[in-house]
């Protein structure tokens, strides 16, 4: 199989349990998942259906009890925390719900943060985290903190140092959680863009609204998958140049 049609994501009879005896809790009782590359995919479910721990699997933060799971044609199974950390730099891309930026430095310098732990050299980490902000519609905002920056910017920061490094997969946890209602569009319309521009996203979301915009929408009820269903996704803006372009 080549690498453009092997799939970004491939878990096959994924299982997660926690403790041991009478007190184990089943998070995933046996999930299969193949996501293609430019897929673009929604996952739902209530508290304690199981999104949250496949999502920290899938973002190679945990690791399944039992199963196998390639990323990329990687299995990623039973590697040193030196190497899934290596796996996670280099193959995706994290926006969670509340941004998570480095206080007190600039936006610039938050999304050169994965080029810098890559060993990237200084200029081509200026240049490609310049692009990455002007992509998301930051470009004048590159030396600004994230105390300075609105809710929604803070995303937009968090959004272009996922895609900096050109990962395989972006993977966002409720990224839309914390923000009000003009923020999250502006959201969506980035994600509705990066999708058109070929990216494979996965979203965590509880928001009907943020399902809507996906290609694909998998519901998830005690540790497994009870749907998963194509739809028509919203109308989206032109597609995005690509921040690999500047490498």
């Amino acid at each position: 199989m080549s690498a453009t049609t092997q799939p970004v994501l491939d878990l096959r009879g994924i299982t997660k349990v926690y403790g041991e005896g009478e007190t184990a809790v089943h998070a995933l009782a046996g999930v299969d998942l193949q996501v293609a590359r430019g897929d673009y995919v929604a996952v739902m479910g209530a508290s304690g259906s199981g999104k949250s721990t496949l999502m920290n699997i899938v973002g190679c933060l945990d690791e399944p009890t039992a199963g196998r799971y390639l990323l990329d044609g990687v299995d990623v199974r039973r590697r040193s925390e030196t190497a899934l950390a290596r796996i996670r730099n280099r193959k995706i891309g994290f926006v969670f719900q509340n941004f998570n930026l480095v206080a007190r430095t600039s936006a610039l310098r938050n999304v050169e943060l994965p080029l810098a732990y890559r060993g990237i050299g200084a200029s081509q980490r200026y240049a490609q985290a310049n692009h990455a902000l002007d992509r998301v519609g930051l470009g004048a905002r590159v030396s600004h903190d994230p105390s300075e920056l609105s809710g929604g910017q803070q995303q937009r920061v968090a959004i272009a140092r996922a895609i900096v490094t050109d990962p395989v997969l972006l993977l966002a946890d409720e990224p839309t959680g914390a923000l009000d209602t003009h923020s999250t569009a502006d959201v969506l319309k980035l994600f509705d863009e990066l999708s058109l521009s070929g990216r494979t996203l996965v979203v965590i979301t509880h928001e009907d609204e943020v399902a809507a915009h996906a290609k694909r929408v998998i519901r998830m009820s005690d540790g497994l998958i009870v749907s998963d269903e194509r739809v028509t996704a919203v109308d989206a803006a032109p597609p995005m140049t690509d921040v690999a372009e500047v490498a």
